[in-house]
């Protein structure tokens, strides 16, 4: 009789050493319990898995672009590409101690000039690397770049190169290390030549107040106190578009750059004439060719009048005009819900715009107003400058406590992982959280920071056409989707000097340019550990249990070995469960288990060199009571 009995359990139909197939659905469920999840038949973590067309499949590599001995100064946080009028592609990128454009296989500094100070023997020696140099109200902080030109040589240093500033010591003089020891020690001395200060850094991450432990040592200015304060101080950012074929660079409540490209590629970006000098960021109107410019000066040119409230357009055509009169289009209006603009996206027939709180729509009207703006929504503000995208007319974002996308009405997403990232979203940090497309895969990336990360060390992917959703433990600063370039463009902070230039006292770290999706590994050459963890599937009704004696894995395009482990589970808590492993490979028939339990989970991984992107078919266990 009980070979011939058959249970109905789950959904499933079981008898007497049949293959069953699990029928797993696709994206990550971090919401329920592992039991919870797998009764509904979900996978309830991964690393380095995303889910297309409704099957999981491991993550393609990432290679450097450019070369890694080319790295760039300082934390990337924003990237933008286009492509010149004679057909020649551009990638800006934005750090927080620089401004750079790649171009071909070149990389470019065309951070701005603050300054040029003309100097007579600045340079004071001791005998060490250690150069002291002169310059009354100088204007630069710690960290800070200069270059010297046309000065003469100063016990054997030779002074004509850029240095990162080492030491400030007042608002005349600060230090500078050299990478020879001076042959004496001169006090003043150099003759005349000129100091190129490049615009002031920012901070490299977010920091929440003021006081001791939120700067480096020795930083401020003696006697001069730090106090506490609820004020957070937000990581240097950058908005990057572009004006024709000229790059628009806006820098996080600073002034506004161009950089024009019928000039020298290795030409530094310059100040736009007439632009606010205290901006939040700024936009292109696509339709129309207004520069929109936010969170701004309500008297241009006076940074004491920043209103982050309020934003700007130029006349059309003609970035440089912002003085509305009867003949332009030139004009300014104010958002009223929030108490700050914080970014905003190019959309179908409209441009959006968010607050701390809220959604604004902006649309072109014509003369006299130019613009109109309307609220969107409310109470669904944006997380971050660089936390919201747009795709085939509908936008996507991140806000404090969830995510949200508008596609003629705000609504509040479903989220299977939903308290994962909210739960452990650093507060401080979250300002930093930045988001791409991935189009190959319909995916949107939001990168994070974690509770407990120094940096953007987590991500969350979402398929925007499968509503899928998956979590990777990996950090990304920015991503740039392949728009200009073939593949993604994402970039990574370390906190370690590289071979960056000729940079002289380099203390910064460096970021690498990666170029996603190409090969099989990370960019420096090792694999990339990769895993599946189904829930735990009940295979046995009440106080039954069932005999697992075979897994029939089912991959595409595996080429190397993959592990298996079931683990065999009496009860939800219980801890006398029985795991058992096996070897995957692309002949592998069947792995032969032995075990019996009320439920059953399984976990796939793989962490090979080369190993190629496989793809999961069914997975069928061979049951019976």
């Amino acid at each position: 009789p009980l070979n011939s009995c058959h249970k109905t359990i789950n959904n499933l139909v079981y008898s007497d050493m049949k293959l069953v197939d699990l029928k797993f659905q696709p994206g990550i469920d971090k919401q329920d319990t592992a039991y919870s999840a797998g009764d509904q038949r979900k996978y309830v973590d991964s690393e380095f898995v995303r889910f297309h067309y409704g099957k999981p499949e491991r993550w393609g590599g990432w290679s450097y672009l450019p070369d890694p001995n080319k790295s760039i100064v300082g934390v990337v946080r924003d990237t933008h590409s286009w492509i010149g009028l004679d057909g020649t592609r551009y990638l800006a990128l934005g750090t927080n101690r620089k401004l750079y454009l790649f171009s071909g296989s070149a990389l470019y500094d065309i951070t701005p000039i603050r300054e040029t100070a003309a100097l007579t023997n600045p340079f004071t020696t001791n005998g060490t690397t250690t150069v002291s140099v002169t310059d009354a109200n100088h204007g630069a902080d710690e960290g800070d770049f200069v270059t010297f030109d046309s000065f003469s040589a100063i016990d054997g240093l030779d002074m004509n190169n850029e240095f990162e500033i080492t030491t400030y010591v007042d608002a005349n003089t600060y230090k500078v290390t050299h990478t020879s020891a001076a042959s004496g020690s001169t006090s003043g001395g150099g003759g005349s030549g000129n100091a190129n200060y490049q615009i002031n850094i920012g901070p490299l991450s977010s920091t929440y107040g003021y006081g001791w432990g939120t700067d480096t040592w020795s930083s401020g200015k003696w006697n001069e106190p730090s106090t506490s304060s609820d004020v957070e101080i937000a990581a240097r950012s950058w908005s990057l578009d572009n004006f024709g074929e000229d790059l628009i660079a806006t820098v996080l409540n600073g002034g506004t750059f161009i950089k024009d490209l019928s000039g020298s590629i290795d030409a530094r970006a310059t100040a736009l004439s007439n632009a606010p000098t205290a901006s939040r960021f700024s936009l292109v109107s696509t339709d129309t060719r207004h520069l929109m410019i936010f969170g701004t000066e309500t008297t241009i040119g006076d940074a004491s009048t920043q209103d982050d409230l309020l934003f700007r357009f130029s006349d059309r055509e003609d970035a440089t005009d912002y003085t509305p009169v009867a003949t332009n289009e030139a004009g300014s209006l104010r958002i009223s819900d929030g108490s700050r603009i914080v970014g905003a996206v190019k959309s179908s027939g409209q441009m959006l715009v968010w607050t701390d709180t809220s959604l604004h729509g902006i649309q072109f009207v014509g003369t006299p107003f130019t613009f109109g703006l309307r609220q969107l929504g409310a109470n669904c503000g944006l997380v971050a400058q660089h936390a919201a995208v747009e795709v085939n007319g509908r936008a996507y974002w991140m806000s404090d406590n969830a995510f949200y996308m508008y596609d003629g009405v705000v609504k509040k997403m479903p989220c299977s992982v939903q308290d994962y990232v909210f739960d452990d979203l650093n507060y401080t940090g979250r300002g930093d959280t930045t988001c791409g497309l991935n189009t190959a895969f319909n995916e949107i990336i939001w990168y994070y920071q974690s509770t407990n990360g120094l940096a953007i060390d987590r991500a969350v992917a979402y398929n925007y056409l499968e509503n899928t959703w998956y979590t990777v433990t990996v950090g990304r600063d920015t991503w740039l989707g392949a728009y200009v370039y073939e593949k993604p463009i994402a970039t990574k902070f370390f906190g370690t000097v590289a071979n960056v230039s000729t940079i002289l006292g380099l203390t910064a770290g460096a970021s690498e340019i990666y170029e996603h999706e190409s090969g099989n590994n990370q960019a420096d050459g090792t694999a990339i550990p990769a895993s599946l963890t189904t829930g735990s599937v009940e295979i046995a009704d009440g106080d039954e249990l069932m005999s697992v004696s075979r897994l029939v894995p089912d991959f595409d395009n595996l080429t190397n070995n993959m592990t298996a482990t079931l683990t065999l589970e009496q009860y939800p808590q219980s801890a006398a469960n029985v795991s058992t492993t096996g070897t995957i490979t692309s002949t592998t028939e069947k792995i032969d288990v032995r075990g019996r339990g009320r439920a059953v989970k399984i976990k796939y991984e793989t962490n090979t060199v080369n190993d190629t992107a496989w793809r999961l078919g069914s997975t069928k266990l061979q049951l019976r009571p």
